[in-house]
């Protein structure tokens, strides 16, 4: 059973959707109605998806729309141990912060960096987090190669390469077929939506 709801205006609010519906009228009970597409009485379905109003068949938790719809912005944390933390949005503001930190790492995925300061012993006062910058986020395929910017995640130029390979000629893929098949090996699917081009060239991983 469940529990009816009915607000000052009268409408019944749907127990398993938290919107209002008119499933209490039916004698089963069933509110699957609500997010099949199916119209009870004078009610319209209520869309699960806020995003693109697509109804949903099934319930499911869907990402947080305010997330999906928040801005960026630039950000700078201060750590423990006097550890400083700079995500800028712009590359003219990360060459700034490399010219006002000399010795600060450039991060994207941080994998690197969590195995060197807890194994090694490495000490980075200052990270700028270069995930958010915009040129080197770019992934082209172009006339003759690709365009790939050095904070692409691992995964990301997978399925370019992929793409590349079936919708070429064998003979101009041949340096993508070597990359996409050493992807294959390197690490799991979780490191490789996080680790970048630039960062696994420059530690020669």
């Amino acid at each position: 059973g469940f529990t009816k709801s009915f607000p000052k205006n009268g409408e019944f609010i749907c127990p398993s959707s938290g919107k209002p519906c008119s499933c209490g009228e039916d004698e089963v009970h069933n509110c699957e109605g609500s997010a099949g597409g199916a119209t009870h009485g004078e009610h319209s379905p209520v869309s699960y998806n806020e995003i693109d109003g697509s109804l949903y068949k099934e319930k499911e938790l869907i990402f947080p729309p305010e997330l999906v719809l928040r801005n960026n912005l630039p950000l700078k944390l201060h750590g423990f141990g006097g550890i400083r933390w700079f995500r800028p949005l712009k590359l003219e503001s990360l060459l700034d912060l490399k010219s006002l930190y000399p010795a600060s790492k450039l991060v994207v995925g941080n994998t690197e960096v969590g195995i060197e300061v807890n194994f090694k012993n490495a000490q980075y006062p200052v990270l700028v987090s270069a995930t958010h910058v915009p040129e080197l986020n770019v992934l082209r395929i172009k006339e003759n190669g690709l365009e790939i910017g050095s904070s692409v995640r691992l995964s990301g130029l997978q399925e370019v390469l992929r793409e590349v390979i079936e919708e070429r000629e064998v003979h101009e893929t041949s340096s993508c077929r070597a990359i996409s098949e050493q992807l294959k090996w390197f690490a799991g699917k979780q490191v490789k939506n996080v680790a970048s081009v630039g960062g696994n060239i420059c530690t020669v991983a």
